[in-house]
């Protein structure tokens, strides 16, 4: 049985999320959450608390034991960007973009 969390409109660009979520997946719960520990990346501690989430999800809704899940599926997908402008030089502009993703973590027992 599967359990699932997604966290929508996360504040941090797509690029950089992958990163962290490609460590993650097809590990053990635990060896991910060590993994999200240790890694040196802003993202992770978000991460962590989506994967903590779906753990959560699986123990209470599903009635899985937690020593039995994987990560099955983890993915990140781009959400809106919000566009603002900077000004430049002879009345120029320029478009900054500030980026947002979707990011989806699916667990699964053994």
């Amino acid at each position: 049985m599967e359990a699932k969390a997604i966290a929508k409109y996360v504040r941090v660009s797509p690029q950089k999320a992958r990163l962290v979520v490609d460590l993650i997946r097809g590990k053990r719960v635990h060896d991910a959450m060590a993994t999200l520990t240790f890694t040196r990346k802003a993202v992770s501690k978000i991460i962590d608390k989506i994967l903590r989430s779906a753990i959560a999800n699986a123990e209470n809704t599903k009635k899985i034991d937690v020593d039995n899940l994987y990560v099955k599926k983890a993915y990140v997908d781009q959400a809106p960007t919000m566009k603002r402008i900077h000004a430049k030089a002879m009345g120029r502009a320029n478009v900054i973009r500030k980026r947002s993703s979707h990011i989806t973590i699916v667990l699964d027992e053994l």
